[in-house]
């Protein structure tokens, strides 16, 4: 069993001359959001979302971020 539970995975053609992935997703009863660039699956940014409507920039452990990103390239 996964360690979180992916939720929304957006494909944003062409922004900003560059395509990226953002998926979202639950991990430890908290909301996260994580955005690759598309084309090597790089990490851009990750965010956590705080109760108050408020986000900060998450501190991932390495293993979901690798499992997160097989998601994400098994879906594109």
């Amino acid at each position: 069993m996964k360690p979180y539970e992916l939720h929304n995975m957006i494909i944003d053609d062409d922004f900003d001359g560059e395509e990226y992935v953002t998926a979202d997703f639950t991990h430890e009863n908290q909301i996260y959001s994580i955005t690759f660039r598309k084309a090597d699956l790089e990490i851009i940014n990750t965010w956590i979302f705080q109760g108050d409507g408020t986000s900060l920039p998450a501190n991932l452990p390495d293993y979901i971020i690798e499992s997160i990103r097989e998601d994400v390239k098994m879906s594109i």
